[in-house]
């Protein structure tokens, strides 16, 4: 069909890049809500070329989820969009079921149209209650009210960066496939730092960081990874909410990327064995007035004692939130102490299998890395979790607290139990909610082997989240 003669907003990228930098500066800036709903309000009805807008938004697993909306419509009625709740894994029961969406026009980004399609923007939405309040299972919600509490009662900016690797496979649905063919197939079979100028993969990162870089993303360093076939590309802090958003846009592009090469971007933790797993390393710090307040130059390892304390707190609470940061049957692979896997509940600036890291910093740069999280993990569960626990957690009074013998599950069950025996987890996610999330975990164990074995079964493809649409899990 034609688009001769249809004039729909496709922007250059260069231009994209100044329009979302400038949109990033907004709300890292704490420009006032009702100021930047007024200006996207206005952009969207000066702006005729946009047919649609795309309004994002995540259910309790973190499955991103993605609805469009007529532009005109939207400008009229962008305060009352009420959606079918029951029809997202984890919200609503079908009794209940009326949700409402509100934008957080703050969360605004131009897309290339290459990529995206032509006349569309995209902003992500929050999830609201019946009674107007905030949605307890939409996670992004808790996250951003959590940080801004914490900003209004303690002046604390949480910062965050995420280093998430992931598998490029042959074929455009290798993971939906996988119950067929049993095995992924590599696109490149180099290591490290290593690919060649136009092959397969270095065009898929290539490709993917201009994306990123377009969308204000704030690229730093893009490389293969150790594992055949395995790519991660870097990009710069953000404000805890926002580099949460970035986790969900990172995964879309790149699974979009490949999608329109016939490949698959996969982000299963372990989705091959016998090489490393995909992790997603979160880095994280807290500043006050500008200043980062994990740095101290004459501190252990330069971090400050509230860094220290931070540290004290997760490695205190490592196993009960343990399924928040490793949300799947198949990540518990990835937890092997092997391949330089990140189980050993202790801190460490050189020891890669201690599930926090102390990287050597600066005033500007010092932070705290959890190793332990998978790239399949709900970006804003992982979030929450991490600083919730880091700031607002108990001390345990264990000897050598920071280097005790101690390890993460190994496997799903023994995480759903910690969870569900957690007082912590309860503070957390609230009992509802905790419950709905330990079912989803429970139900995604019972339909896949117990024990691992030496080879990736199936059902721990076939029911990973971010896989099959819930058509399939509503079969049971």
């Amino acid at each position: 069909m034609t688009t001769d003669l249809r004039n729909f907003l496709a922007i250059p990228y260069e231009e994209l890049e100044e329009l979302n930098l400038k949109a990033k500066a907004q709300r890292m800036n704490r420009v006032a809500p009702h100021k930047i709903q007024e200006e996207r309000i206005k952009y969207l009805t000066d702006e005729k070329r946009i047919k649609a807008v795309t309004v994002l938004f995540s259910d309790l697993e973190g499955r991103l989820h993605m609805l469009d909306y007529d532009k005109k419509f939207l400008v009229k009625s962008w305060d009352n969009l009420t959606f079918d709740g029951s029809s997202i894994r984890g919200f609503t029961a079908q009794r209940e079921s009326d949700l409402r969406l509100g934008m957080d026009w703050s969360a605004f980004y131009w897309g290339p149209a290459d990529v995206f399609g032509s006349g569309k923007v995209l902003v992500f939405g929050e999830v609201i209650d019946k009674d107007g309040s905030p949605y307890s299972a939409d996670i992004r919600g808790v996250l951003k009210t959590f940080a801004g509490e914490k900003f209004k009662k303690d002046g604390y900016t949480l910062n965050a960066a995420n280093e998430i690797e992931g598998f490029l496979f042959n074929g455009a649905d290798a993971e939906a496939r996988y119950n067929e063919t049993g095995k992924f197939d590599y696109v490149n079979t180099g290591g490290y730092y290593h690919s060649l100028p136009g092959d397969p993969l270095r065009t898929f990162i290539d490709t993917c960081a201009e994306v990123q870089r377009a969308m204000g993303f704030q690229n730093e360093k893009d490389h293969p990874e150790v594992a055949p076939s395995q790519f991660e590309i870097n990009y710069g802090y953000g404000e805890v909410v926002a580099a949460a958003d970035q986790i969900q846009l990172y995964k879309l592009i790149c699974r979009q990327v490949a999608t329109r090469m016939g490949l698959t971007a996969s982000f299963l933790p372990k989705p091959v064995v016998g090489v490393n797993g995909n992790g997603m390393h979160t880095n994280v710090s807290v500043s006050k007035s500008g200043k980062n307040l994990f740095w101290d130059p004459k501190g252990e390892e330069k971090l400050s004692k509230v860094g220290w304390s931070f540290i004290d707190r997760i490695l205190t609470h490592a196993n009960d939130v343990c399924l928040m940061l490793n949300s799947s049957v198949n990540a518990y692979r990835r937890l092997d102490p092997h391949f330089e896997a990140p189980n050993q509940i202790k801190a460490s600036p050189v020891d890669r299998g201690s599930m926090i890291r102390i990287p050597i910093g600066n005033e500007k740069s010092m932070r705290v890395e959890v190793r332990s999280v998978a790239p399949d993990a709900s970006p804003y569960m992982v979030m929450y979790s991490i600083f919730k626990s880091g700031l607002d957690g108990e001390t345990a009074r264990i000897k050598n607290l920071r280097q005790a013998e101690r390890y993460l599950p190994d496997n799903i069950y023994t995480a759903i139990e910690h969870f569900r025996k957690s007082e912590w987890t309860s503070k957390i996610l609230g009992e509802d909610v905790k419950g709905r999330y330990a079912d989803l975990k429970q139900a995604s164990a019972d339909r896949c082997s117990r024990l691992l074995g030496t080879f990736v079964k199936a059902p721990e493809v076939q029911y990973h989240h971010e896989v099959y649409n819930q058509y399939l899990w509503n079969q049971f």
